[in-house]
């Protein structure tokens, strides 16, 4: 399926992209009431780290992804998971269907306020919607060293709307109740060479730097030289807003 941007080519570099941490998924199923054997569907599912942790949990995941490469990593990566090809504004799922609706690092793709109406239409009655990402400690020396180095490269480098408050956005929507935001910690090792192929693969980066990406690249990889340890460690904080549909 044809969307505004491709990630073909950036799949199999999504597959050593950090799980979310397990306190934050543990504590979004306990304040929604979802448990084993609740309908799930994961929207904009990629290579299925969030799809996986469902399955993991014992609820029943139908994953949605538009990309056929990063639903075919995701196919080999589950059990049980019925993958679909769809978007979030358009996930070809029934009506009233699913317990909880999850879009793990992918509402910021969407339509916001079409992919939330999509969601009230396949949720079942007082269903749930959760969107989350992971997101760097920038805080940390070496995040903070890397940070620097492409914000001095690209004038106004910025993350856009994943690492905003999506409160707000929830809310103009009138279709949820109050918003709950869930945070949790997790620390994802990566060698060297992988965390620079993770940059390399960084849409947001590609997008913004234009024809000044491989500068870019090679300065993140002339900091990744300089740390001391073959081994990166690099902390993230996983941030999910979770509302209950109305009514």
């Amino acid at each position: 399926m044809k969307t505004e941007w491709d990630y073909t080519s950036l799949a199999a570099a999504y597959l050593k992209r950090p799980d979310y941490a397990d306190a934050a998924i543990d504590a979004m199923l306990a304040r929604a009431g979802v448990g084993a054997g609740a309908r799930a569907c994961d929207v904009g599912a990629g290579v299925a780290h969030l799809t996986r942790m469902l399955e993991h949990r014992g609820l029943h995941v139908v994953a949605v992804e538009p990309n056929d490469a990063m639903r075919g990593f995701g196919k080999t990566r589950t059990r049980g998971a019925a993958w679909f090809e769809g978007t979030g504004e358009a996930t070809g799922q029934p009506s009233s269907a699913f317990d909880l609706v999850t879009f793990g690092s992918s509402f910021n793709v969407t339509d916001r306020q079409k992919a939330l109406a999509e969601t009230a239409r396949i949720a079942r009655p007082r269903g749930w919607f959760a969107c989350m990402w992971n997101h760097r400690d920038l805080d940390d020396p070496l995040q903070a060293e890397l940070e620097a180095a492409i914000a001095a490269r690209v004038d106004g480098y910025s993350y856009g709307t994943r690492r905003e408050d999506q409160t707000c956005e929830i809310e103009k929507s009138h279709l949820f109740g109050e918003v709950t935001r869930l945070e949790g910690s997790v620390v994802h090792a990566q060698s060297k060479v992988e965390c620079l192929e993770a940059w390399r693969s960084h849409a947001t980066l590609q997008r913004q730097a234009g024809d000044k990406f491989t500068a870019v690249i090679e300065e993140i990889a002339a900091v990744l030289a300089r740390h001391p340890s073959p081994t990166v460690l690099i902390p993230y904080t996983t941030r999910i807003w979770l509302a209950q549909l109305k009514g």
